[in-house]
């Protein structure tokens, strides 16, 4: 054979698969019938990524219950920029973004994997925006003390997708129908927040008292479930205008944000549950939602 054929053959066939992992990936990530579910998980103290408690072995639950993901993309409340950005390493970091904690919290690594190829092939379908291909940030504490739970052979590749913290509610309810199609390709995709985070008004006194809410977060979060039940997902974008309730618990919205995100995937078709439905410290929620 001609050396010229046998180079336009390779190009042709497995020498250009090998030379272009996304090939191969979007290969794996083939459009099925069956779309995964999508979570918004209450994360609540970063202390739940160590402890054997009703949330973690709730979140160990749904990891053996939900059908093995090919990834997960996570919307954490932890990572806010200027700018869409998502994680495009080999290798995320775990991130220890917190303080005062045990020294074994802050042993604590999540050696998962993640996927150039996946970033690439989601930054393309959201065209909204540009994504940015991020290689400095990792995996912070609204990812892994929760998927290293749910998947804790750390298996499974795990990539972040940030929020824009100069855009307003609305533009992240929309930019999270854009990801649609990953749920069919086998991408498990979560936001991990709080419905209700008032840090500076938390009774610190009775973090161990259960379910103990003030009565305004027990409110505002019924009336959270009645919107997300209902399908009035314009009433949470327009939170603000929603009674008093709500501003006291999202003072500032990062941890409502992911949120919306699970709820702009969301589909007539699905159907919504809760779980960890707990109050803590009065002021906080751990209220989570699957959708699907």
């Amino acid at each position: 054979m001609k050396r010229s054929n046998f180079i336009k053959l390779a190009i042709g066939g497995t020498t250009m698969m090998a030379l272009n992992p996304l090939y191969n990936w979007s290969k794996d990530l083939k459009t099925t019938d069956t779309k995964l579910p999508v979570l918004f998980i209450g994360h609540g103290s970063p202390m739940n990524g160590i402890e054997d408690n009703e949330f973690s072995r709730t979140w160990t639950k749904y990891g053996k219950e939900i059908p093995r993901p090919k990834a997960v993309l996570v919307v954490s409340a932890h990572w806010l920029t200027n700018g869409t950005h998502i994680t495009a390493m080999e290798n995320p970091k775990t991130i220890h973004d917190f303080g005062g904690f045990p020294q074994a919290l802050f042993d604590v690594q999540y050696p998962a994997k993640g996927s150039p190829e996946l970033a690439q092939e989601t930054s393309k379908l959201i065209t909204s925006t540009q994504v940015e291909l991020d290689h400095d940030w990792g995996l912070d504490h609204g990812t892994w003390t929760v998927v290293r739970h749910m998947y804790p052979n750390a298996d499974i590749p795990v990539l972040q997708l940030s929020i824009d913290y100069t855009k307003p509610p609305q533009y992240h309810y929309d930019l999270a129908k854009e990801l649609a199609s990953l749920r069919k390709k086998g991408v498990l995709i979560i936001g991990s927040g709080n419905m209700v985070h008032n840090l500076r008004m938390v009774a610190w006194d009775k973090l161990n008292e259960p379910e103990f809410g003030y009565d305004w977060a027990h409110e505002i979060n019924q009336v959270f479930k009645d919107k997300i039940t209902f399908g009035d997902a314009q009433s949470l974008i327009a939170y603000e205008k929603l009674d008093s309730a709500a501003k006291l618990a999202i003072p500032t919205p990062d941890h409502y944000y992911p949120l919306l995100y699970t709820l702009g995937l969301q589909d007539k078709t699905d159907s919504v549950s809760f779980f960890n439905d707990k109050a803590v410290g009065g002021s906080l929620t751990m209220t989570s939602v699957k959708i699907g």
